[in-house]
């Protein structure tokens, strides 16, 4: 095990073996592995926006047994789905990545303006299915948050005892935050830490914007001469409102966009100190050739050393 790999572990003191056995597991597969870096695959848009809305664009999306082999080939870390596309190949793949189950999950079918997740997958099948880690999505901002956070604080209690990895997609959205906030550069942060402190080893969050949000919160950024001017800039408070490094935070993929644009952001991540990315449509919505060269140049940028300028 890698110098890097003993560090990070070094940080969950208070879990048992098995958790950190999992936790090395993604930490030391595929083509980062040992370098403390990540990249996941994450195929959940076909539950989040519909299939034809993720997959009409590269059919072959359409099959679950696209997206394993997709995170194979390309060497991802992990891969992280709800439960019928990891039972849909689960067998076939068995031992060839670790796998995320993805335990809640909200459809697009009502247009909810403080949204909430389903409990759509259970510890139970993470076992069964030979998974490492569990997700979980939580929204700050939407006026059920507090109900989501209980929800949260129960599975990852349970995943814990079981010997799982706690990964937490935190996405500030809801009627109390403007379109801007969602991404606002304390609100991000903020979101960041909430995980953190609910008990996830593992957080996603979207790359914040340099837009503040509330108030109080914007006066001691003023005053503090808190630098968030550039996306590495951002991306290094993120990291430090995780715990101060001490927690594992990546990145959204986001949706669909250039790859100039998406390798400056990857960039910007590893340069501010951000652990990796999770990666979806930007991957799977392309053919798989140009899928498997854009994730293995995402890799290439995160393998190198960091820009401290």
């Amino acid at each position: 095990m890698t110098a890097q790999v003993k560090n990070i572990l070094s940080w969950y003191g208070a879990d048992n073996p098995g958790t950190l056995t999992n936790l090395a597991r993604l930490l030391n597969h595929g083509t980062l592995g040992g370098t403390g870096k990540m990249v996941i695959l994450p195929v959940d848009q076909g539950f989040e926006h519909g299939p034809a809305r993720s997959f009409a664009i590269n059919p072959a999306g359409y099959s679950p047994l696209y997206h394993f082999e997709l995170a194979i080939e390309a060497g991802c870390n992990a891969y992280a789905a709800p439960l019928g596309f990891l039972e849909a190949g689960a067998r076939e793949f068995a031992g060839d990545l670790p796998l995320i189950l993805k335990l809640n999950s909200k459809d697009m079918t009502a247009d909810e303006k403080d949204p909430i997740s389903a409990r759509t997958g259970t510890i139970d099948d993470a076992l069964r299915l030979g998974c490492s880690a569990v997700g979980f999505t939580i929204y700050p901002g939407s006026s059920l948050r507090l109900e989501m956070y209980e929800q949260l604080a129960e599975f990852a209690h349970e995943a814990k005892q079981a010997g799982l990895v706690v990964i937490v997609w935190s996405y500030p959205r809801g009627t109390s935050l403007s379109p801007a906030g969602e991404t606002a550069m304390d609100v991000d942060g903020y979101a960041a830490h909430l995980a953190c402190q609910l008990g996830a080893h593992i957080v996603k969050i979207k790359l914040p914007a340099d837009h503040l949000e509330q108030p109080a919160a914007k006066k001691v950024y003023e005053a503090e001469k808190i630098p968030i001017r550039t996306l590495t800039e951002r991306v290094r408070h993120c990291v430090q409102c995780a715990f101060d490094g001490r927690r594992i935070l990546i990145f959204s993929g986001g949706p669909s966009e250039s790859d100039a644009t998406l390798l400056e952001s990857i960039h910007a991540i590893r340069d501010g100190g951000g652990f990796g990315s999770i990666i979806g449509r930007n991957s799977f919505q392309r053919p798989q050739k140009d899928g498997l060269k854009l994730l293995r140049e995402v890799m290439e940028i995160y393998a190198a050393p960091q820009n401290q300028s």
